[in-house]
């Protein structure tokens, strides 16, 4: 058993197999840790987050190690039959591959039942084992930008099913009108942890019918549902964000929510609503609301100018990081930000916004929850909660990053640092890294004069990820993962933004230069794994 540092509150657990990988994560789920707030299993990992405040990283490995691997986790859930249509872009080659005909590769994969062993990379998205040991194939070398919902592909020893459109390089072998996501049903997800498959050949494709959007509709108000607020003009890109949807691994889906999450707090304790209430987190400006009723707004995060535009065309400057009143009819326009990218506007009372799996976020990998905002958007506003207070006016943050600038960020180096070379190791933190216009909210994309070299160029399995993994994909320009980053990756992560620099990251203008800065030295863990189930370990000195 080896732990690796992932954060100051995660790590990652390797282990030598999925099997002792799903007996670990039964161990933990059965007898769960105190302080620990999120588990993510993978094909030979377990990624654990944590409160430091509650359970330190050493009680931690302390306690893991005592958990007994060594049982075999009894998979008798559920039942799934998945009709395929097999004839998938890469059945031919996988077979020439294999050396064995196409029919021999459908015979194959149909001869068995599968497990769920975990999900990840997408909503919906399950890694199922348990297929015939003869079906071992490589990813692609070169990805496919788009794989349709629905294909039915190979990786490893991995069979998976794409719940929706998106980029990907397993090996297809058929389609299925079965959607795996459909976010009308009670459990969206399909496919849950522990249930099993069978695959049935269900002949040659018919007509297929378009599966299941996961994304919801946006509410709009009524005319006569007063106060509301109009979005008159959009900007670039306004979504509705709050906190996440936290306990959501289960079905593969990740925390998503706001990028500066202390500016999007900021913004509702100025109007009285609750910490994680919805806002409206807009970037680079642009967004123009207008006032139907009298309502009380509050914006935080970039630093611009804002505009008050009355019904008698009067308009001036007011100030962000407090409270503001508007009048039916009153205008609010936010201008292009002179540092940090991200502006959070929320409203006294705050958006009459249906939730999606318990949060109002949305989350523009996954496409789950409402859809952008756009020019003409109505969103009612309901009354405030009883005994909300306005908040005094708060000074905004200092010194956020502009394009011109160069913002140091600490980091925690792991969990795969020791998949790039020495000198890689180096540059990462020896020189600027600048921020791309291909950033978003899933990740910003880096560029440096030198690339980080590999020394490890084995196929990475699939683990969890977190917002702040700086992963290394085959370019060496490196990646920093924001909020909308996937539930698991394939890519070596050689360190991770430190917490409290993580709304930092996420106001970092294009064009701006980044340094990283080691806090700590790699310094991967080996335990003895000790067969202990039945008891608590001792407490550990933290002396």
């Amino acid at each position: 058993m080896r732990f690796l540092p992932v954060n100051t509150n995660a790590l990652l657990v390797e282990l030598d197999s999925l099997e002792q990988t799903l007996a670990l994560f039964d161990a933990l789920q059965t007898r769960p840790i105190p302080g620990v707030t999120e588990l993510v299993p993978a094909a030979r990992t377990v990624l654990i987050v944590f409160h430091p405040e509650i359970v330190s990283a050493r009680t931690l490995r302390a306690d893991v190690a005592t958990r007994d691997i060594t049982t075999t986790v009894a998979r008798n859930g559920k039942l799934i039959e998945i009709p395929v249509h097999y004839n998938g872009e890469d059945l031919q080659d996988v077979a020439r591959m294999l050396g064995l005909s196409p029919e021999e590769i459908v015979r194959l994969h149909t001869g068995r039942i599968y497990t769920v062993a975990f999900t990840g990379f997408a909503p919906g998205f399950a890694y199922l084992s348990g297929g015939d040991p003869r079906l071992d194939v490589p990813r692609r070398q070169t990805p496919r930008t788009r794989i349709p919902a629905g294909a039915v592909a190979l990786a490893g020893t991995f069979s998976g099913i794409y719940p929706q459109a998106s980029p990907g390089g397993w090996q297809i072998l058929g389609m299925t009108d079965t959607p795996m996501w459909d976010i009308s049903r009670e459990t969206p997800a399909l496919l849950q942890p522990g249930y099993r498959v069978r695959f049935v050949d269900a002949g040659p494709a018919s007509v297929r019918t378009p599966l299941p959007s996961s994304v919801l509709p946006r509410p709009v108000a009524q005319p006569a549902s007063l106060p509301a607020l109009e979005i008159v003009a959009p900007g670039l890109q306004s979504l509705f964000q709050d906190l996440g949807r936290a306990g959501q691994a289960r079905q593969g889906v990740a925390m998503s929510g706001a990028v500066d999450r202390a500016a999007l707090r900021a913004a509702n304790r100025l109007v009285g609503n609750l910490a994680g209430d919805a806002c409206i987190e807009t970037v680079y400006g642009g967004l123009q609301v207008r006032a139907h009723g009298a309502c009380v707004v509050a914006v935080t995060g970039a630093k611009g100018e804002l505009t008050l535009r009355t019904t008698n065309a009067a308009s001036w400057t007011v100030p962000s990081h407090q409270a503001i009143a508007l009048n039916d009819g009153d205008t609010l326009t936010l201008g292009q930000p002179c540092a940090g990218i991200r502006y959070y506007l929320a409203v006294r009372g705050g958006f009459d916004v249906a939730p999606v799996l318990g949060s109002r976020a949305t989350d523009t990998l996954a496409r789950i929850g409402p859809a952008p905002l756009s020019a003409g958007d109505l969103i009612a506003i309901p009354a405030p909660r009883q005994g909300a207070i306005v908040g005094m006016p708060e000074a905004p943050v200092p010194d956020l990053p502009r394009s011109d600038t160069e913002v140091i960020l600490d980091i925690v180096l792991g969990p795969r640092t020791d998949w790039c070379d020495k000198r890689a190791v180096s540059l990462l933190h020896e020189q600027a890294w600048t921020v791309t216009p291909e950033s978003n909210r899933v990740g910003i994309r880096l560029n440096g004069a030198h690339v980080l070299q590999r020394s490890n160029h084995a196929e990475l399995a699939s683990e969890g990820t977190r917002r702040g993994s700086i992963q290394v994909p085959p370019s060496g320009q490196p990646v920093v993962f924001l909020t909308d980053h996937p539930l698991t990756g394939g890519y070596p992560v050689i360190g991770s933004v430190a917490p409290w620099h993580l709304d930092l990251l996420g106001q970092i203008p294009i064009g701006a230069r980044v340094r990283f800065n080691p806090i700590s030295e790699f310094v991967p863990i080996e335990m003895p794994v000790m067969q202990i189930s039945s008891q608590l370990p001792e407490p550990v000195s933290l002396s």
